[in-house]
């Protein structure tokens, strides 16, 4: 979810942008835009900051482990060569 900080600074941006003749009406604008900035955030299956990272350390982690393996593997792969070259 996304926290409450950014969203509103987007509302604030977006209030403070109205002409002066509209800003009468700010409370019920910044009532309906929350709740539709909210309901289509939520739609939107967003990951926080903290978990994205935790996700790109998962992820390079991972490829570090499949790098090892494929240069193991390359390795088990020139070696049998190597020994059915011998026999």
């Amino acid at each position: 979810m996304v926290s409450s900080q950014p969203l509103n600074e987007l509302i604030r941006g977006i209030l403070d942008a109205l002409p002066s003749d509209v800003r009468t009406l700010r409370n019920d604008i910044e009532r309906n835009l929350r709740a539709s900035l909210t309901a289509t955030f939520a739609r939107l299956n967003l990951v926080t900051r903290e978990e994205f990272d935790v996700q790109s350390e998962v992820l390079a982690r991972t490829r570090a482990k499949l790098k090892a393996l494929e240069e193991k593997v390359a390795a088990l792969e020139a070696q049998l060569l190597k020994q059915r070259m011998e026999e």
